[in-house]
């Protein structure tokens, strides 16, 4: 009998295998790709912002000290990039961002934890078909959507209590804010939960623990790391928060503690500019760059964070 030669066959299959495989690569590439694009163009924009900037107040007529320095920009309490005067420190964008931040992790985080302790710990079957995909429903919720539901009844309802409260002011961005994160620490943290193996549950029960004891005294902390990694995505999330923000919290650059009157964060005042009259190349133009890039460290630190976090503690709940 004659062998059979499947040499051929070998070799298609290689080529096969060989063509998927670069087809696979070239997809996982994409996404490396336009993130390295996107750090150019911001590294790009915030070069000229602070350098070529100098050269266009020097050919305007202007001294050298009032170019945009560095010193300047991350340490002015003064933010008016495209108004005489013009001044150019991002402290009152960074303050205003962080007071959402603060704010929204107040309303998301105990909420967003309890929500998940009771759909992973007390809630039946029939109930988590309901809460489960009513979480998703608004996480799916456009954030524009959002930021008319605060300025349309968030902000009305500040107002019977606290009549000074302005049309836009910080604490209707915060709390719309964190009603838009819940779903993502409610439904990260319960997954944290429900991955904690039933034996250290039962030991608990033998040993006399009430539902709370265990819920609060073994989950909790078994869980910790699945856990912190959620509040961690959720406040990036909420420092990257964009329209919401933007119609609620208002386009006033300014620190003060007053949760109650307009601020401004950094997206918002991206959105500002993106949408204004400003000239290509001018100061005020670059200026968006300079901010966008910020913006992305503090949210690149927060996401290394998560990591790490995940990474010092999945050992040991495995």
């Amino acid at each position: 009998m004659a062998a059979i030669d499947l040499t051929g066959d070998n070799r298609r299959t290689d080529k096969i295998n060989t063509a998927v495989r670069w087809v696979f690569f070239g997809c996982a590439s994409v996404t490396v790709l336009t993130t390295l694009a996107i750090i150019g163009v911001l590294i790009n924009g915030a070069v000229s912002f602070f350098f070529e900037a100098s050269v266009t107040e020097r050919l305007a007529g202007q001294s050298w000290s009032q170019a945009v320095t560095f010193r300047e920009f991350f340490f002015g309490t003064d933010w008016s990039p495209i108004i005489e005067p013009r001044s150019y420190g991002v402290l009152p964008l960074i303050w205003g961002t962080m007071m959402i931040v603060v704010g929204s992790a107040v309303v998301a985080l105990p909420i967003g934890t309890a929500t998940a302790i009771y759909l992973s710990e007390y809630a039946d079957q029939r109930v988590r078909k309901i809460i489960k995909p009513t979480l998703e429903i608004l996480a799916g919720i456009p954030t524009i959507v959002y930021g008319f539901f605060a300025i349309s009844f968030i902000t009305p309802l500040l107002q019977r209590f606290f009549p000074e409260t302005g049309t836009f002011n910080a604490a209707a961005g915060a709390i719309v804010v964190g009603v838009m994160i819940i779903p993502m620490v409610s439904s990260l943290s319960e997954d944290a939960m429900s991955a904690v193996p039933d034996e250290l549950r039962n030991a608990a029960y033998g040993l006399g623990a009430t539902k709370y004891e265990v819920s609060t005294q073994v989950v909790l902390p078994a869980s910790v790391s699945g856990i912190t990694a959620s509040y961690i995505l959720a406040i990036s999330r909420a420092i990257g928060e964009t329209m919401a923000v933007t119609l609620a919290a208002g386009m006033q650059p300014t620190i003060t503690s007053n949760p109650l009157v307009e601020i401004q964060t950094m997206t918002a005042y991206m959105v500002q500019i993106g949408t204004g009259d400003v000239s290509v190349g001018s100061v005020g133009y670059q200026s968006l760059f300079a901010v966008g890039l910020t913006l992305f460290v503090m949210t690149l630190v927060m996401n290394l964070l998560s990591q790490v976090v995940k990474a010092r503690y999945q050992e040991e709940y495995k």
